[in-house]
């Protein structure tokens, strides 16, 4: 029959559609550049380059390496650590909103971490005179000076030192009640001579390699240079290659699932900017830097430099505001919305419009879905309509077949001649499935990818809507403590959850009131596609799982009453 044969088109293709995305389609990323790419000119016949020499110390605990130094401590509302006095680092944070998994007791998210430790994630500022002759500065052994106790959102804290050259350099420390850091430099010359000093950023990050990227997340190093999204795989940085840039302002650091750690210069400002990998006896780091040209600093005379550091939570709200009050370009791709950001993004969006109203992010994706057939509704219901008069049409279609059988041209002249006097379409049993494909895709997005729906619950068994069902009948849909092994293949159909297994029986019942294709053939491929979905999705986030499931009974509900309004005989009792 022919409309089943589009529809099983139509579905094959959506499934091509949603992981060739994820797995076959090539990367985005724009080829690396040259050290001589050009964004903004600066005047030196020597450009500023950043830093690469970090010394490793001995391996440690996180407690002892804390232990080590002195330290001023921060404290925020989302934010607790230290900077590290010795070097001026900041080397230790943790973000108090945030836990590793849902238990009460989990530990919270561990962003920055001292050198020395497993794995080290700390950011360095400073000051170099590269070419411009031999200039006592600070570095990572410098013991610096202060005389406050504690870094909180609304009072910045102050760090000086003497060089004994007659340059006095002050590092002052200020953080919002989110997660914008903003370092302000200075140095005065009290010398008699003058210097040249070119100021730098720098993230460095070692330890076990971080996670990869993979077709639906970009994980590592990550900026935006003169107004365009650089994405490079931690495997682009190797000991003899780095990636150089040079732009006007932007943004550039490293981006895990969740969290992001950004150097953001004074955006009228020329930078160099480089993504590397340091070659370290005891442990090579990534590294993301960046150097702004200095000027002479003559006797009597002070220098300054401002420069952000955001390290926190990927919010979206928080990213759009740093975007619209700080001027920083396209901050909000730090989250991978993906090629189809003109629509994941108004779907969150959207999404949490409705989770601000309503609390709860499971009954926001109900309501987004119930939008969703709203708009949809009209081009659903010509579909359905069609589909109702193409199973009144079975009868007639058989007899052409049984006059025109060996004649395919003729019969399919006449099958068109009587689709056209009936006003049946064959390809409208497409349409319900083609056209949620998209915000299929985007949802999945969305929910992979915004830490808003990170552990965000639902009711009943499911506590993180955007992780799999964790009931299977391995423990008795959730009864028993421990999880599904979703990694034994041999028994995988017992590890399927509860969402799923209604997904699919949603799915069963739509399929059971569409009109069956005389070729048994088809009628066994379409209906054992609710098995195939439903395997399929079982491991999806249980998010996307509820948003078909109850798409599909309200795809059920519309197709009933019109099956009725065109008189056609009810093909699922009641």
């Amino acid at each position: 029959m022919e409309q089943q044969r589009n529809l099983i088109i139509a579905v094959v293709l959506s499934i091509a559609i949603l992981f060739g995305f994820q797995y076959f389609l090539p990367s985005t990323k724009p080829p690396l550049p040259s050290s001589t790419q050009q964004a903004g000119q600066t005047s030196q016949s020597v450009a500023p380059s950043v830093p690469t020499k970090v010394v490793a110390p001995a391996p440690a605990t996180r407690g002892a390496a804390l232990s080590k130094s002195p330290r001023i401590r921060i404290s925020t509302p989302r934010l607790e650590g230290s900077i590290n006095l010795v070097g001026a680092r900041l080397d230790d944070l943790t973000l108090t909103n945030y836990r590793e998994t849902t238990a009460p007791d989990s530990p919270l998210v561990q962003l920055l971490s001292p050198d020395g430790t497993a794995n080290p994630y700390f950011v360095d500022f400073g000051w170099q005179s590269v070419g411009h002759g031999e200039v006592k500065l600070p570095d990572e052994g410098t013991l610096w000076k202060t005389s406050d106790r504690a870094l909180t959102f609304d009072h910045p804290v102050s760090l000086t030192w003497d060089n004994g050259q007659g340059l006095l350099f002050t590092r002052k420390f200020s953080v919002d009640a989110n997660f914008m850091f903003t370092v302000t430099q200075s140095v005065t010359n009290h010398g008699a001579e003058p210097v040249v000093l070119d100021s730098f950023g720098r993230i460095d990050r070692g330890g076990k390699t971080p996670v990869q990227s993979n077709r639906l997340l970009h994980v590592g190093p990550i900026g935006v240079m003169n107004g365009t999204l650089h994405e490079l795989s931690y495997s682009d940085l190797s000991a003899d290659k780095q990636s150089d840039f040079k732009t006007l302002g932007g943004w550039f650091g490293l981006t895990d699932e969740y969290w992001l750690v950004s150097l953001i210069p004074e955006q009228n400002q020329p930078v160099n900017v480089s993504f590397a990998r340091v070659a370290r006896e005891k442990g090579d780091l990534y590294q993301v830097g960046f150097a702004v040209a200095g000027q002479a600093l003559a006797p009597g005379a002070s220098l300054t430099t401002t420069k952000r550091l955001f390290a926190g939570a990927k919010e979206v709200h928080l990213l759009d505001y740093y975007e619209r009050y700080l001027g920083i370009p396209r901050f909000d791709r730090a989250i991978d919305f993906g090629w189809f950001y003109f629509l994941t993004k108004p779907i969150f969006l959207i999404l949490d419009f409705f989770y601000r109203h309503i609390g709860n992010f499971g009954l926001a994706i109900l309501l987004f879905t119930l939008c969703v057939k709203i708009v949809f509704f009209p081009l659903a219901n010509r579909s359905y309509r069609s589909m109702s008069k193409m199973k009144l049409l079975q009868p007639e279609m058989a007899k052409l077949k049984e006059r025109f059988g060996d004649d395919k041209a003729r019969l399919n002249q006449e099958m068109m001649a009587l689709y056209k006097r009936s006003g049946a379409n064959p390809a409208a049993g497409c349409l319900p499935i083609v056209i949620q494909i998209p915000v299929f895709f985007s949802l999945y997005k969305v929910l992979s990818v915004t830490i808003e729906m990170r552990q965000a619950p639902f009711y009943g068994w499911i506590h993180d809507l955007s992780v799999p069902d964790p009931t299977s009948l391995l423990n008795l849909f959730g009864i028993l403590p421990w999880p599904p092994p979703v990694d034994l293949p041999l028994i995988g159909f017992l590890s399927i959850g509860l969402w799923p297994l209604i997904m699919g029986i949603t799915m069963f019942l739509q399929q059971k009131m569409t009109p069956t294709s005389p070729d048994p053939t088809q009628a066994k491929m379409m209906m054992a596609l609710p098995v195939v979905f439903t395997f399929m999705l079982a491991h999806f986030p249980a998010g996307l799982v509820i948003y078909w499931a109850w798409n599909n009974t309200l795809s059920i509900a519309q197709q009933w009453l019109i099956l009725r309004q065109v008189r056609v005989k009810q093909p699922v009792k009641a």
